[in-house]
């Protein structure tokens, strides 16, 4: 797990990104210089990917990009109000806050990373893609198939040793069946 980021960390990194890059809403340029000044709320401030996924999270993005210029999510509740939040902010000094920096090359800025903390409340499936869903279900079908092949296989022997022709053939039909539901249809 990786170690808490400092206080004095995020405020020098707030400073480069305010100094770096322009912001869609001026009141985002408000409440990153609030929290630079204020080191007890900054405590609580954490540099996170989806912060609309936290208690308490705020989405601020840069010109440079196509993302929305602000959100501010409380409780399953969105609201464009800048001012809310600050307000929010403000009042609830204590509680966490989340902020995602959407901006250009956010993912390669060594700066960003530096005081990027894992997001502990996005959902544990979030970043599996349909494709992953695919091979997921693949690998399932294929390991359900060659089990109850490997059943059948074993009983159909057992039916063999036995002398059992029926049960062999009510068994082979069941193989057979299993083969075919399981094998890709081109």
């Amino acid at each position: 797990m990786k170690t808490p980021v400092s206080v004095e960390d995020k405020k020098e990194f707030v400073r480069w990104f305010l100094n770096h890059y322009q912001l869609k809403r001026r009141e985002s340029v408000w409440i990153l210089n609030y929290l630079i000044n204020h080191d007890s709320i900054m405590e609580n401030v954490h540099f996170v990917e989806e912060a609309r996924f936290c208690p308490r999270g705020i989405v601020i993005s840069t010109h440079c990009v196509e993302e929305v210029p602000f959100r501010f999510y409380k409780d399953q509740i969105m609201t464009t109000d800048a001012e809310k939040s600050f307000h929010d902010i403000r009042l609830n000094r204590k509680e966490p806050v989340y902020i995602q920096l959407n901006f250009k090359n956010g993912h390669q800025s060594s700066q960003y990373a530096a005081v990027l903390e894992e997001n502990p409340y996005i959902p544990s499936d979030y970043f599996i893609t349909e494709k992953d869903q695919e091979i997921a279900e693949k690998v399932l079908q294929t390991s359900i198939s060659n089990y109850q092949t490997e059943q059948l296989m074993h009983k159909i022997d057992a039916a063999l040793d036995s002398g059992n022709q029926m049960e062999f053939q009510r068994l082979t039909k069941q193989l057979n069946d299993v083969r075919q539901r399981y094998t890709p249809h081109a």
